[in-house]
């Protein structure tokens, strides 16, 4: 069973530019550390091991060792769980506004 979803820790973790870019980097296939290193080249590997580490504390990032590789892993659930909770709850009202403002200009 996953581990509870903290809003906290996915809203700090999504809050980085570069944090955004390494999910970006995941968003179609895994990646290798190295892989991700190389596509975020204007940091160091420390650095970037260090954001790899709030993303996978956030549950965004599944790491999996594969011999003496580390496979990253896009997580959409913690990403999903926001969207439900908030951006949903909050977007139905506006987006029935505009719908009624495009149906009352249409007229």
């Amino acid at each position: 069973m996953a581990p509870p979803i903290d809003d906290d820790k996915v809203f700090k973790a999504l809050a980085s530019a570069t944090r955004r870019r390494i999910l970006d980097q995941l968003k179609d296939h895994p990646k290798t550390t190295g892989e991700v290193c190389a596509a975020v080249d204007d940091l160091d590997r420390c650095t970037v091991m260090q954001h790899l580490r709030v993303l996978e504390q956030a549950g965004l990032v599944i790491p999996q060792r594969k011999g003496r590789e580390r496979w990253n892993h896009l997580s959409v659930l913690p990403i999903k769980h926001i969207y439900d909770r908030w951006i949903s709850e909050y977007a139905s009202p506006a987006v029935e506004v505009l719908s009624r403002l495009e149906s009352d200009l249409n007229q």
